[in-house]
Parts: C-alpha cells; sequence; structure tokens
C-alpha cells in the first residue's frame, strides 16, 4: 500500500473514536492530549504561556541526559495499522530528527504502569522526520493492535499523531441490534460525489453533530443531478430502521433523501463491489426537514452489504445510522478475522 492509499484509511487513534494518549515520559512545553485532537494544528505568534511558547502539539524539554521521549496512545477502535502520520506542524527549531513507532495488544484497560510489561513490536523503524511536515510512514502489518508508542529522538515537538487503519472490533460487542454503518464497528466510505464543506466520513462519526462542520456537505448543485454517499457496513446485516439527521443545518440541508442497499451473492458476507450484486430501495425518496433527526423503519428482503444515500439535489447531514442485526454467517467471518488477527507476537517480532 502507498503512502497516498493508507490516508484514506480512518484516523484510529483520533479522539473522535474514543482515542486515548495515555501516558508520555514528559510533556512539560505542551500537552500530550494535542497528540490526537482531530482538526488541523494551529500556530497563534503570540501565544506565550508560564513555560514559553504554547505550541498545538506534544513538546518535550531540551534533554541533558541520554535517552529519548515517548507517548503511548490507545485507538480508539482496534485495527490494522496500514500507515502512521507523524505531523511536526509548527515546530522548526524544536523538532524531533529521528522517530519511530511501536505497537502492542492489549486485553481489557491496562493501567498506564501495565502497559510497560506488553510486548512491543514495530511497525516504523527508527527513521529520519523533517520538521514542519506532515512525516507519512507506510506500515505492513497483518495483526490487530490496540496501543502504539511513538518515540522521539532525542526530544522535540510533535504536532498530530495520525494512526490510519482498519477498525476491527471485538466481535462479541457486534451481536444483537448495533449501528452497522458506523465506523467504530467497521463502517467504512467507499465513495461520495461531493464533499466541498465537509467530509462525508462524518457521517459515520459515534455521538450527535456538534454542528456543521461535524457533518458532510456538498457544494450547491448548480447542474443536473443529485449528490450521493457509498457506505460499506460492517459486514452482511439486516437493516431495521435507518436514522437521518439533518441536525444543524437549517438553510441547506437537502430537500429529499433515498436510501438503498446493496445485496451480495452469497459468500461475500463481509463486503463486496457493487458489480457483484444487485442495489434495492430500503428507503424510496422521501422528504426531509431541515435541522431534524428522521428515524424511519426500513425493510430488506435480503442482507446488505453497503448502503447508498442519495441527497436531493444537495446538501448537508450531520449523521447516517443503519440499525440492524449482522448475519449468523457474517458475524461467525469477523470472528475469524479476528482470532487470526489477534495472534500474539513473539520475542523478536514474530507471530504465531
Amino acid at each position: 500500500m502507498s503512502p497516498a492509499d493508507f490516508t484514506s484509511w480512518p484516523d484510529l487513534a483520533s479522539r473522535r473514536l474514543g482515542g486515548s494518549v495515555v501516558a508520555a515520559n514528559d510533556d512539560l512545553f505542551a500537552e500530550k492530549e494535542n497528540l490526537i485532537k482531530p482538526e488541523a494544528p494551529v500556530f497563534a505568534t503570540g501565544d506565550f504561556g508560564p513555560r514559553g511558547k504554547v505550541y498545538d502539539g506534544w513538546e518535550t524539554r531540551r534533554r541533558r541526559e541520554p535517552g529519548h521521549d515517548h507517548a503511548i496512545v490507545r485507538l480508539g477502535v482496534p485495527g490494522l495499522v496500514h500507515g502512521v502520520i507523524v505531523d511536526t506542524a509548527w515546530f522548526r527549531g524544536n523538532y524531533p530528527p529521528e522517530v519511530s513507532v511501536e505497537a502492542a495488544r492489549a486485553d481489557g484497560y491496562p493501567a498506564p504502569a501495565e502497559l510497560a510489561s506488553l510486548d512491543w513490536t514495530p511497525l516504523v523503524a527508527r527513521t529520519d522526520a523533517r520538521g514542519d511536515t506532515a512525516n507519512s510512514y507506510p506500515v505492513d502489518s497483518p495483526r490487530r493492535w490496540t496501543h502504539l508508542r511513538l518515540s522521539i529522538y532525542p526530544d522535540g515537538g510533535v504536532a498530530r499523531f495520525r494512526v490510519h487503519g482498519q477498525p476491527v472490533p471485538d466481535p462479541a460487542f457486534l451481536a444483537g441490534t448495533i449501528d452497522l454503518a458506523a465506523l467504530e464497528h467497521g463502517g467504512r466510505l467507499l465513495d461520495c460525489s461531493d464533499a466541498f464543506f465537509g467530509s462525508a466520513v462524518s457521517l459515520l462519526m459515534p455521538g450527535r453533530a456538534r454542528g456543521m462542520a461535524d457533518g458532510w456537505e456538498n457544494a450547491r448543485r448548480r447542474g443536473p443531478g443529485n449528490d450521493y454517499v457509498v457506505v460499506g457496513l460492517a459486514a452482511a446485516g439486516v437493516p431495521r430502521r435507518v436514522e437521518i439527521d439533518t441536525s444543524y443545518f437549517v438553510g441547506n440541508a437537502p430537500g429529499w433523501a433515498r436510501l438503498q442497499g446493496l445485496r451480495e451473492p452469497r459468500g461475500q458476507e463481509l463486503r463486496g463491489s457493487d458489480e457483484a450484486g444487485t442495489w434495492h430501495d430500503l428507503l424510496p425518496k422521501t422528504r426531509l426537514q431541515p435541522d431534524t433527526r428522521h428515524q424511519f423503519l426500513v425493510t430488506s428482503p435480503a442482507p446488505v452489504t453497503q448502503v447508498r444515500l442519495d441527497v436531493y439535489p444537495d446538501g448537508g447531514l450531520g449523521r447516517l445510522r443503519v440499525h440492524g442485526e449482522l448475519t449468523p454467517d457474517a458475524l461467525a467471518a469477523l470472528t475469524t478475522r479476528w482470532q487470526e488477527t489477534g495472534l500474539a507476537p513473539r520475542p523478536g517480532g514474530e507471530t504465531h
């Protein structure tokens, strides 16, 4: 997978998905929690505090003894890591010249002091980094990880740490009725006609939208046609009800919406391609209201692996929810993947 490819996967470390910076050996100049803020880092020229210039990132003191600094991030959702971004934006004379990234898998909720005893596997060997740059490092790892350790050599500042990868949630928590489209359950944005004002990935994020900036908004359509998004579900499932939320979109909500489901041939339980199956209506073209959390009961003639939401002619949405149940075969396939990707590493980084 090329550096350009891995950024299409969600940021598993983001605070929006529940990520946390659980430990750092030092953050005297700037707090470790800034590493996983979802917004881009900013710089205020005159912003000084009692310890010096305030940076929107994580910054350690100047090291005067041997060693290096590190921070440990718990992923919001366990997953396969396809690449990381170590963004040193605005750090020019105080960035780390080298970095490395290691990963570990922990069951349950270990305390920070317990993480040191885990087996840490290198994902990015110690390598060069540049200042004021989104340093990009592809990762080739077949294992599911829960924690990453970012090390900087010897010290310095990092604005953001992005961990792009494929969510692999515990299937034990996917039984019963769930949001099949949720990013934290394995849903993924597959296609989008336009996202000029706001990313369509926001539709799949946890919680209610906090405003228009926390939703999907396309440009004003001046020609024929309409805008749409295509979402790959966590796996094959039977939708029961859907939620189309236009909250905060007052003068720019869609006038109508339509939701279709993609039925996959047997044996494509996890997720297939558009060409492999057939589309059918879950919700026919239906009038929407501005600033409203719409809920609709739906009936699907068969399990689906993808949904396509068309908005007419354009407009913004906060969230899309597709509540339903995974099929037994899909849940079994997810359980197998969970087991296969969670094999414990042996000393030296080998797996069994």
